[in-house]
Order: structure tokens, then sequence, then C-alpha cells
């Protein structure tokens, strides 16, 4: 029998973002399909930690969104568990520098295929479900894909895709399915990243004066998906206002 709650497929739900997003869904209600690459031991401590709250409410996903016969079968899946689909939540990504003069075609393939290629075939599996509920499509972009981030040429290329695919998608998809995206600015510093002078510049720029948080961007993402519904095509930006003043 088909879910009586509303059912969520989130990409790279393990950790960061897609953790805050997961538990946030699943605080409204939600079953959840829960996506990963290679975080199994962060993904089975968050699937644990809701089952405990809601039995049965977790199903884990293992691909790599590189391989394009993994996108459909995600999808299916998900509906082969739950009977249902009501929500695609496309937040996987990867990024990484890309120097002039010295970026590979396989860096252009990796990042296209995590922040654009992926999102698009996703959506395109999972549409008939999503029609079939009213559901909505959220997309994770960036405020790099309106403004490029020196030294990320393709990361920006990619993710400006994103934001268009979420365009193109709200109308092709309409009156049923709604499409939008969220396009975070200093939430989480990647990994790694210990420069803390550049941090602090950035953060000076920022009218808010401090970083978001996960969670104000998991309750983006849950808004966008349930209360937002004359909204679509729109790409949603969480920087504490940090594109004011260019």
């Amino acid at each position: 029998m088909p879910s009586s709650r509303p059912v969520a497929l989130v990409t790279g739900a393990a950790r960061r973002l897609g953790a805050a997003i997961a538990r946030r869904l699943h605080a409204d209600g939600h079953d959840l399909a829960l996506h990963y690459r290679t975080s199994a031991a962060e993904m089975q401590a968050l699937a644990a930690e809701l089952e405990t709250q809601r039995a049965g409410s977790v199903l884990t996903l293992q691909a790599d969104l590189a391989e394009f016969d993994r996108l459909p079968e995600l999808v299916a899946q998900t509906v082969g568990r739950y009977g249902r689909l009501d929500a695609l939540v496309n937040n996987a990504s990867t990024f990484q520098p890309t120097t002039l003069g010295d970026t590979t075609p396989a860096q252009w393939d990796a990042l296209f295929a995590s922040n654009a290629r992926a999102p698009f075939f996703l959506a395109q599996a999972a549409a008939p479900h999503l029609k079939a509920t009213r559901g909505a499509i959220v997309n994770l972009t960036d405020i790099y894909a309106d403004r490029p981030l020196r030294g990320h040429a393709v990361y920006c290329m990619a993710k400006a895709a994103l934001v268009m695919a979420t365009k193109s998608l709200a109308l092709e998809l309409a009156p049923d399915v709604r499409v939008n995206a969220i396009a975070p600015g200093a939430i989480l510093w990647a990994e790694h990243d210990d420069a803390d002078a550049k941090q602090k510049a950035m953060l000076a720029r920022t009218p808010l004066a401090r970083t978001g948080t996960p969670q104000e961007i998991a309750e983006a993402v849950r808004w966008l998906l349930r209360e937002a519904t004359y909204t679509t095509g729109q790409v949603l930006r969480l920087d504490g206002g940090r594109l004011l003043e260019g």
C-alpha cells in the first residue's frame, strides 16, 4: 500500500546540508529516501537516528550520480518502497577548483555530473510520480551561479546550468509540479578550508554579518516543498544579503 505520508527523495543526504534537510523533512512528517555516495557511516547513523523516531520511515540508497543508469533506479527504488513520491531535493554537489589553463575534461565531467546532469535526469525520472501527487522539486544551487568565483569557472557554470534547469523544468512540468531552487551564501565553509582571513573578509561583505545555518536552509526547503504553493521557477537567495552590494 502507498505510504499515507508524503515521501521525499534527497540526494547527498548523509551529512552537512543534506542531513539537515533530511532531519527537517522527517520532522515535518515525510518518509525519506536518502541518497549517499561514499559517506556510509554517516548515513547509517542518520538513518538509525530517524528510524528511532519513526520506524519504517527511511530508505537509504547508495549511488554514484555520475553513473547515468543509477538515476532512474533511485526513483524506482523510492516508489517501489513507498508507493509514491511527493518531493525531490537535488542537494548532492561536487565542489572543486578548476584553474584556467589546467582544467581537465575529467574535472568538467565530475562537476557537471553532480551539479547539473543528475538533477535534470532525476527530475525527468521523477516527473510522472510527482505529477500524480502534485509534488515539487527543490534544487540546491549557489550564489556563484550568478556571480563567478575566481578559480572555479566550471563549478559556477554547472550551477548556472542548474538554475536554468530549474526555470525550464518549472515551465515544462506546470501546472502539476512546482520546481524551485535555493542559492545559499556562506552556510558551511568548504571542508579543509582554514583561510580565516578570507572568511572574515567574506562576512564583512555580508549585511547580516554572520554565516547562515544548515537549519535555515532546511527550513527554506521545507517551505518551498510544502507551503510555497504559488511559487515556481524561482531561485531563493539565502546569502545574508551578500550580493546586495555586488
